[in-house]
């Protein structure tokens, strides 16, 4: 039985699932492992993510378990069954692991939810907004990891535009339409993509303006995704010197929570082809036009 050395997320998960169904039976390693004639340290492995585990004893472990969704299961069974070999493959050896694991967990994703405070999310921004924002985070590097950096995020956006796209629900904090990145003009065709992006029926954008923060202050980004099956969303939180991924279900609720109250709190969402009456209310595409003008005469 060969170890996997390196663990992605989507294996990890479904081994935590699998330790979560075998708990929730009240069985220990043992006797969940007795259940498929399995021994006791290879359903450790299993559960560590360090191995795989073959369709069939996959469902008749968790039938074993008394887990009877249809969707959930045939979700894992999907997890199981996925190489991981997707477009992200080829940068295996310029990007982090944790950036790879979140381009599959977007490529799984049916539903993704964005909080971000002081840029534009990764999933929107222009080419000209993330080489200047690449450029000045990464000053030592070369132009070819630059261009790296940016393909791959060109690359993740692609699943806006594929057949059956995930729904976007990006919440951004107006300092982020403040904060100039590669100057003026970068930040003209970034707002105005902003616009446009929300034409999509499957995204939709609201702005945290500065007078409502302080009702729903939340300091760090995240991400919530979910592959439309509950029970199965992981939140994604990005620091500087790691990412972190949650699962648990009282980590999922607070975040789906604090996604509820920044919307809540947050101007209307855009709705480009609106009548100019709409408008006439205070509402997120009033506010990024404003800050465009705004950016006009800098």
């Amino acid at each position: 039985m060969a170890l996997r050395l390196n663990v992605t997320e989507r294996q990890r998960r479904l081994g935590i699932e699998l330790r979560k169904l075998r708990e929730a039976a009240g069985l220990n390693l043992a006797e969940g492992a007795a259940l498929i004639g399995m021994g006791r340290p290879h359903l450790n492995h299993i559960e560590a993510g360090r191995t795989a585990i073959p369709v069939e004893r996959l469902r008749e472990l968790v039938e074993g378990y008394g887990c009877t969704s249809v969707p959930y299961v045939d979700e894992l069974v999907r997890m199981a069954e996925s190489s991981g070999k997707g477009w992200w493959s080829e940068y295996r050896r310029l990007m982090p692991p944790r950036a790879l694991d979140l381009a599959e967990l977007e490529d799984r994703a049916a539903e993704i939810a964005s909080y971000e405070t002081l840029l534009i999310p990764g999933l929107l921004q222009t080419e000209q907004y993330m080489r200047a924002l690449f450029t000045s985070a990464r000053p030592e590097a070369d132009p070819a990891e630059i261009d790296a950096l940016v393909r791959f995020r060109l690359a993740r956006q692609r699943i806006l535009a594929r057949e059956r796209p995930p729904r976007l629900h990006a919440l951004i904090h107006e300092a982020a339409l403040h904060m100039v990145v590669g100057g003026p003009h970068v930040m003209r065709g970034q707002l105005a993509h902003l616009i446009r992006a929300a034409a999509d029926g499957h995204v939709a954008i609201q702005i945290l303006p500065f007078d409502r923060a302080q009702q729903s202050w939340v300091s760090a980004p995240f991400l919530v995704l979910s592959p439309g099956v509950p029970g199965l969303e992981t939140v994604f939180l990005e620091h500087p010197a790691a990412a972190v991924s949650l699962h648990e279900t009282d980590d999922v609720a607070h975040y789906r929570a604090t996604t509820a109250a920044l919307a809540r709190n947050a101007l209307p969402a855009i709705v480009p082809s609106a009548s100019p009456d709409r408008h006439e209310e205070r509402d997120s595409w009033g506010l990024i036009q404003h800050v465009l003008y705004t950016h006009r005469g800098a």
